[in-house]
């Protein structure tokens, strides 16, 4: 029986986007499969050496409403449903936003994305940055893990063509 594949077009750089793509490769790879994953856009983002820089942008996200992750228990079932314009007008609220997400992840024993991501190296996910995009920016091969191969959208299409499932995120 054939190895299955998955491939995922990683195309989102924030903090909670960053998520999807490694807990699937992750998981998929613990689970035999063959997996790459193409980043390119703001994907990118997740391959660069420093994720320190990964924020939450909760403005114009109808699903960011969130419990905050510390004081009493009643005060952490309220779920904080921000309006925009405050969200748009407060200096700092999207620092504030991750500083909270993150404390939520860390409360919940939720993996760090630098781990997930050195996760999914050790289980020999393939990780292809978009040359074109890379170029666009104007990002240095430098900007980025070691890692990493440079590919374009040609070459994914090649392993992307024969996989079971391919997932646009």
């Amino acid at each position: 029986m054939d190895e299955k594949k998955l491939a995922i077009i990683a195309t989102k750089g924030t903090l909670d986007w960053a998520y999807p793509p490694y807990i699937l490769a992750s998981t998929a790879a613990a689970l035999g499969y063959e997996v790459e994953i193409f980043f390119t856009f703001y994907g990118l983002q997740l391959v660069r050496k420093d994720l320190s820089g990964l924020k939450v942008s909760p403005l114009g996200n109808p699903g960011m409403p969130m419990k905050m992750p510390f004081g009493p228990d009643w005060f952490k079932n309220i779920s904080w449903n921000i309006p925009n314009i405050i969200q748009a007008g407060i200096p700092g609220y999207e620092s504030v936003a991750t500083a909270l997400m993150k404390k939520t992840i860390e409360n919940n024993g939720v993996a760090s994305i630098p781990d997930l991501r050195d996760l999914c190296l050790e289980a020999e996910v393939k990780f292809i940055a978009c040359q074109m995009t890379v170029d666009l920016f104007g990002f240095e091969h430098s900007d980025f893990i070691d890692d990493i191969e440079y590919a374009g959208a040609a070459s994914f299409f090649d392993f992307a063509g024969e996989t079971d499932i391919c997932l646009y995120i």
